[in-house]
């Protein structure tokens, strides 16, 4: 963790129909001074929607050979990685290189539609990357209950995701602007 950093608690309650898992995952979430409530939340969501034993966030941004998020395997070999935001294309091809697969979490509105549409034809070309773009209103809603200590419940089926924080319940807007080609 690094120096000026906030500890946040979340204790995450996992309930993925279309994964079958359940599971309420206690977490220690390192957040930098600078990050925004909407990073530092997306990192949380992305964690929820990939939710398992394995799963774990790594250094991130502060390591530049780290994921936001990561799941190794046994062998140290990297089963996913996870990044956030607007990364430049070739830190995904260098992840691709590295891991079985990329997901992608783009929670940029307007910024991140504009920077998809320049970099679609290059990222296509990377068969592991899954892209996601979170809706502008759904990291609204986010940011909204961004907190030093949280309780959550997060409900996936059919496709669709809930976010509860006891307060408000937050349908998520996702949309899959790539998946993977190399299945």
């Amino acid at each position: 963790m690094a120096i000026g950093a906030t500890v946040c608690k979340v204790i995450l309650n996992v309930s993925d129909i279309d994964r079958n898992y359940y599971a309420e995952h206690r977490l220690t979430v390192s957040r930098e001074p600078s990050e925004p409530d909407e990073r530092f939340m997306a990192r949380v969501l992305a964690f929820a929607l990939n939710a398992d034993d394995d799963l774990a966030f790594a250094r991130g941004q502060a390591e530049a050979d780290e994921p936001e998020l990561w799941r190794r395997g046994l062998d140290g070999g990297i089963g996913l990685w996870i990044e956030l935001g607007l990364p430049d294309p070739k830190r995904l091809r260098k992840a691709s290189a590295r891991a079985d697969e990329v997901l992608l979490y783009l929670y940029h509105g307007r910024q991140a539609s504009l920077w998809w549409e320049q970099r679609r034809d290059e990222l296509s070309a990377q068969p592991k990357l899954r892209v996601v773009e979170i809706g502008a209103a759904s990291v609204k809603g986010l940011a909204a209950m961004a907190a030093k200590s949280l309780e959550l419940s997060c409900l996936v089926q059919d496709g669709q995701a809930w976010l509860d924080d006891g307060r408000t319940r937050l349908e998520l807007e996702l949309r899959a602007l790539q998946e993977r080609s190399d299945r």
